[in-house]
């Protein structure tokens, strides 16, 4: 059985920093591409970031690139998203999830993910 647990949102400030991280237990760590995604109240799930097994490939949706960084450390089972210059449309709950397809290569698409945390609350205040 798989877990996935997210940790490290909170309330920030417009501007300031978070860093989320997401462990996974029960599956080949290194063996899953992760993606972290966001869903704000009334909206769709959206794409934030992926990474690759390896962490050599990564992605961004256009929202966040520039301010946000995907990293792994495979040796510790775990992902971390680090957001910058947050902003109050950043505002949602963030999830993380692991895809085993596509070879580990990572993808964009939910329906590509085979599993999925809990979520994490991220409140920034304007």
């Amino acid at each position: 059985q798989v877990q996935v647990v997210e940790s490290g949102g909170g309330l920030v400030q417009a501007g300031g920093s978070l860093r989320l991280a997401c462990q996974v237990s029960g599956r080949t760590f290194r063996n899953l591409a992760m993606g972290w995604f966001r869903q704000a109240p009334g909206k769709e799930r959206e794409f934030v970031a992926g990474i690759s097994w390896s962490g050599s490939i990564t992605s961004y949706a256009d929202s966040v690139k520039g301010r946000f960084t995907i990293s792994r450390d495979n040796a510790k089972n775990t992902v971390y998203l680090q957001m910058n210059s947050l902003k109050p449309e950043d505002t949602a709950v963030y999830y993380c999830a692991g895809s085993q397809r596509n070879f580990g290569m990572g993808t964009r698409y939910r329906y590509e993910y085979d599993y999925w945390g809990q979520g994490t609350q991220v409140t920034v205040s304007s």
